[in-house]
């Protein structure tokens, strides 16, 4: 056998191709390491958007609730009106209260037409008071927003108490009589106060808080 030595020149370009391919295959692995890490960064990392969570400006709506009758029984009606000093004639003689010989104006308006019916809350509120009237029977007082109170007597039931938070519609109580109106019978008695002001419910019912 033969013994064959290479020559410098082909032994040097050897030992310099094997060099490039170890530098090659050391780069490949750092690549697919980088590759590989910043892909596990980009996963934890959090997303940004440029857009706001809402797709578009939604106008914040105020209190639209409506005022609504103190009762729900069709059958109801006014049966003594409010006292307005430039109302009708007629409407303001159906106002008068007669009691001890004595003539009262009427502070409220008078619902009636039924024995015992219930009456409802006209707004959300709280019961700010309950009590027992020797001349109005039972009474109610609610406080609702903007300053305005409602006050419903002559009632003959009571289902609430003095700071009870309550819905709108939620039955109060239910219809009685008065020693003042003992000839109206069974009935309810509204007043309705805005900003210290007795108005007339009958003015005020469909209308929004916002419109007040």
């Amino acid at each position: 056998m033969t013994n064959r030595r290479l020559k410098k020149p082909v032994l040097y370009g050897m030992y310099i191709s094997a060099v490039f391919l170890i530098l090659g295959t050391i780069f490949l692995i750092e690549g697919t390491l980088s590759k590989d890490s910043f892909k596990e960064e980009e996963k934890d990392r959090p997303t940004y958007v440029s857009d706001t969570i809402f797709s578009e400006d939604i106008p914040v709506v105020g209190n639209e609730t409506k005022i609504i009758r103190p009762y729900t029984d069709t059958e109801i009606k006014v049966v003594k009106n409010y006292y307005d000093y430039q109302g009708e004639v007629n409407t303001q003689i159906n106002s008068i209260l007669y009691h001890e010989n004595t003539y009262l104006q009427n502070s409220g308006v008078s619902y009636g037409g039924k024995e015992n019916f219930d009456v409802v809350a006209i707004l959300d509120g709280t019961v700010s008071n309950v009590k027992e009237d020797a001349l109005l029977g039972n009474i109610i007082e609610i406080e609702h927003s903007n300053e305005m109170i409602s006050i419903y007597s002559s009632l003959s039931e009571v289902n609430v108490k003095k700071g009870d938070i309550i819905k709108q519609g939620v039955v109060l109580g239910k219809s009685g009589t008065n020693n003042i109106a003992k000839d109206l019978g069974s009935h309810l008695d509204l007043e309705l106060i805005i900003k210290g002001q007795t108005v007339n419910p009958e003015n005020y019912y469909d209308k929004s808080i916002s419109e007040i």
